[in-house]
């Protein structure tokens, strides 16, 4: 499909990835509209700091993708919808699981449901390098098992598993694009990338992090959004479950340890015990196959890890960048 044509709904689109992904389809000609969470601060999320004359060319609609009513109003007169709208954060599902479900599972059903309505020409659904759990074999490809490992990871499971069946019921046409760890700048804090780095720039000698075994696929966010642009541009994907990774993967504890050589070297590595992740539920590999998605559409990393950090540390060195940081916190 052509996106220059295209009018195309973002769900999320006040968030990291869907901030990014906005400016990305804003370059490809696309009339877009964002969907943002509706607060009575009239905040855009991530939008708010975009350049002005980007801003103006969207159109932006509030309101809140757990409500049926205001995604079918938002979806009106569009072709294509990018569904990133979702709770992502994995220790705040362990004690808040049904925010999870409503987010995650209902307001997909929500896209899903006014899709079909409405005759949506393609819709992707993001999904998560999370649903595969620990790698059971590697490269992680999309015939790897699914594996529920926390709330987080269940409610993904469950909306992706929705989208496939309204595929197969009703031939909506659904794409389920899956992410593995992206990174970037405007990340939050709970996330690692950001924690370490935030904790860097504060000043801290003493870095606190969870695990520092775990090994994680890192895409940079402007490589990830470059993947569901290439997605949505091809038909042949329609029905299909597709990765977006490396295939390159990193230890947490050698990532910090990267960080701390290019931002403070005096800063000391502390594995924190109240940000440890259950046994069972740390996922201790991530390393995903980018087969599929290079042979249906031609897309490959454009960013080496390296440059990808390299950006990142120079966003969040900005001060107004940093300021927007609890660095004192654990970030849920």
């Amino acid at each position: 499909m052509n996106l220059s044509t295209a009018n195309i709904l973002v769900t999320g689109a006040d968030g990291f990835i869907g901030s990014h992904l906005v400016e990305a389809l804003l370059d490809q000609g696309a009339k877009v509209r964002a969907f943002v969470f509706y607060n009575s601060f009239n905040s855009w999320g991530w939008l708010d700091t975009i350049p002005p004359e980007k801003l103006k060319q969207i159109e932006v609609f509030t309101g809140d993708i757990r409500d049926p009513h205001g995604v079918q109003e938002a979806m009106k007169g569009i072709d294509i919808v990018f569904h990133l709208a979702a709770l992502i954060a994995i220790p705040f599902s362990y004690h808040s699981p049904d925010s999870y479900v409503d987010t995650n599972i209902k307001g997909t059903l929500n896209v899903l449901q006014a899709a079909r309505n409405l005759g949506t020409h393609r819709v992707l659904v993001t999904s998560t390098s999370e649903v595969y759990g620990t790698a059971q074999y590697v490269p992680i490809d999309e015939n790897h098992p699914f594996h529920g490992q926390s709330p987080y990871s269940a409610t993904k499971i469950g909306a992706d598993r929705l989208a496939e069946s309204f595929y197969r019921s009703f031939g909506l046409p659904v794409t389920i694009v899956r992410p593995f760890n992206t990174y970037g700048p405007r990340q939050s804090a709970r996330a690692v990338i950001p924690t370490i780095i935030t904790q860097l720039l504060s000043g801290s000698t003493s870095i606190r992090l969870g695990s520092l075994q775990p090994t994680r696929d890192f895409n940079y966010v402007k490589d990830t959004c470059a993947g569901f642009i290439a997605i949505a541009k091809h038909d042949i994907t329609i029905g299909e479950e597709i990765n977006i990774a490396t295939q390159r993967e990193i230890s947490i504890g050698d990532l910090a340890a990267e960080l701390v050589k290019q931002i403070n070297p005096h800063a000391r590595i502390i594995s924190d015990d109240t940000r440890i992740r259950p046994e069972k539920s740390e996922v201790e590999r991530l390393l995903g196959s980018n087969e599929k998605i290079k042979r249906l559409t031609g897309w490959f990393p454009q960013y080496s890890f390296e440059d990808g950090l390299a950006e990142t540390i120079a966003w969040f060195s900005q001060p107004e960048n940093l300021a927007k940081y609890k660095t004192d916190i654990y970030n849920l």
